[in-house]
């Protein structure tokens, strides 16, 4: 795998170098300064010269390149530098050549800690701080903790959660946060939609609790029988592309579709998604334009919320293209305000609250300088930016969230839902 790492300032000074075998030497950094960091024309995150191949990654004002001669993967190694910048921020608060100066010595025990002969180990920073402290010496607390522990800790069994937290009140919060993408056309139909979601979770639970989590989808609804029954109340979604934190246990999913896990403590994002099935759109716009014959164009753009009237939508922004040539706008709207932007060449509609199940209207008169030559408008989309609070684009619900743990504990249990535009496009 990675046979050194060096990181770099701009100037292109070896700041911190680690060698892991034998078959690079320290020079070769010469050979990155004078082909890499000082050729305006290198594009490329990886470069290999002669039998080296060099992956590097700028963060702030310094270069964290892995450097190896051999046919490694390249995906791991770049997820191993992110790693490690990620590793430095939580550490130095922010992993510049500043901090890098000042903890050069910590920034060496990580090393020797997170990579083995080259070969990535535990990089989570849970697992980390149990040896190593924010000044670079081992903690007291991880010295004298168990060596069964330490030995859990270092294989990875749960290298994201220390097994003694604890907590006076135990609660789980649950975001489902959706960004829906349109592209439909000037007859209303639609040539894209799909929903690319993620769950994100905040634990704050005691001790090292297991937790089962279920949604309505359709592969578990049918394997339990009871599509029938709970899809008339709230429909079922077929998600595609599913992607787990490593906490999740994989093989159970892809038996019986059961999510189960255990946490880590805090903040986490537990899973991502996308379904191209049944796409709920919040908004439906119905723009009429007309190029009129006196230089002028007349625009009437209908707006209808399709979701639920107890649920509201915030921010909602919509960009109304217009001509290069425009001179003057008049603007008219029965909710929110309207202004011409000419900076950009387009009309902006904002309506800080938008409610559910109801329809607003936007009409402007654009008058047009004459030009000489006349060429056709390419009309760009109409393009909307929104939040709508307690509704998924996708249909997806949260069926239920249980929490085992060996004392048996009361949890409380939040769930949010948040629905984004992606790409929200209508052509016209």
């Amino acid at each position: 795998m990675i046979s050194g790492v060096f990181i770099f300032n701009v100037k292109g000074e070896v700041i911190i170098s680690r060698l892991f075998r034998p078959d690079i030497r320290r020079s070769l950094s010469d050979v990155f300064r004078i082909q890499v960091i000082s050729n305006p024309d290198i594009r490329s995150p990886i470069a290999t010269l002669g039998s080296t191949s060099f992956f590097h990654v700028k963060h702030e004002n310094i270069y964290i390149v892995a450097v190896t001669k051999l046919n490694a993967n390249a995906a791991i190694i770049f997820q191993f530098l992110y790693k490690f910048i990620s590793i430095g921020n939580v550490y130095f608060g922010k992993f510049d050549e500043e901090a890098v100066k000042n903890n050069f010595v910590l920034i060496y025990e990580l090393l020797d800690e997170i990579l083995d002969f080259g070969y990535p180990q535990n990089c989570e920073t849970e697992t980390l701080k149990m040896y190593i402290t924010t000044e670079g010496v081992k903690s007291e607390r991880a010295i004298s903790n168990d060596s069964s522990k330490i030995t859990i800790q270092a294989t990875g069994a749960t290298a994201w959660r220390r097994p003694d937290i604890k907590y006076r009140k135990n609660e789980a919060f649950i975001d489902v946060i959706e960004s829906v993408n349109l592209l439909m056309s000037n007859n209303g139909a639609a040539l894209r939609s799909d929903v690319s979601g993620k769950i994100l979770m905040r634990a704050y639970l005691s001790g090292t609790p297991e937790c089962k989590f279920g949604l309505n989808d359709r592969v578990l609804l049918e394997k339990e029988g009871r599509r029938d029954t709970v899809g008339k109340k709230t429909g079922s979604v077929e998600l595609d592309d599913c992607q787990f934190h490593q906490c999740v246990k994989l093989g159970k999913f892809d038996t019986d579709r059961t999510i189960s896990f255990i946490p880590p403590d805090g903040e986490f994002e537990l899973m991502r998604y996308r379904t191209t099935d049944n796409i709920n759109l919040p908004f439906r716009i119905n723009p009429i334009v007309k190029e009129m014959p006196n230089n002028k164009v007349e625009y009437r753009i209908v707006v209808r919320s399709q979701f639920s009237s107890k649920v509201f939508a915030q921010n909602v922004v919509i960009r109304i293209p217009t001509p290069l040539n425009t001179s003057n706008t008049k603007i008219h709207v029965n909710q929110g305000r309207g202004k011409y932007v000419g900076s950009e060449n387009h009309m902006v509609w904002k309506i800080n609250r938008f409610q559910g199940q109801q329809e607003y209207s936007f009409n402007a008169v654009v008058e047009l300088t004459p030009t000489t030559t006349k060429r056709a408008w390419s009309r760009p989309p109409i393009s909307m930016d929104f939040q709508v609070l307690m509704f998924t684009a996708s249909g997806l619900l949260v069926r239920f969230l249980k929490v085992f743990e060996k004392s048996n504990y009361q949890s409380v249990k939040w769930v949010r839902y948040m629905t984004k535009a992606g790409s929200y496009q209508i052509r016209f």
